[in-house]
């Protein structure tokens, strides 16, 4: 089951270079934005649970979908982008096994525990 989900995660991840290659926009955009999303870590210097709101926030697909889908109504093409950009940044975390946090550790996240707290 692991394989199939991350199987689908490349298909997503895939998806999202095509969909912002109809942006016409330099190809290094991609790339250069592709981690930005992790921004959202900034709340776990205050704490755990600040933290996993602040993470969760900018890794939850129904907003990168949100955005993308309000930037298309609007004809925007730069919130076409920051909701290509969160969807693809959300596919590739979740390829690598992140995924969102709970409120006790950075390492509790629903797809498992990861990091040193996965070996324990």
């Amino acid at each position: 089951m692991r394989y199939l989900l991350k199987l689908e995660e490349a298909g997503l991840f895939l998806l999202s270079i095509y969909i912002f290659t109809t942006l016409n926009l330099a190809w290094w955009w991609f790339p250069a934005l592709l981690l930005l999303p992790d921004i959202g870590m900034i709340g776990y210097l205050f704490s755990p649970k600040i933290g996993a709101i602040t993470y969760n926030l900018f890794h939850h697909r129904l907003i990168a979908v949100c955005a993308g889908l309000y930037g298309l109504a609007f004809e925007s093409k730069y919130l076409m982008l920051a909701g290509i950009i969160l969807f693809a940044h959300i596919s590739f975390d979740r390829l690598m096994g992140y995924g969102l946090k709970y409120n006790d550790s950075f390492d509790h996240t629903h797809l498992g525990m990861i990091g040193k707290a996965k070996n324990n």
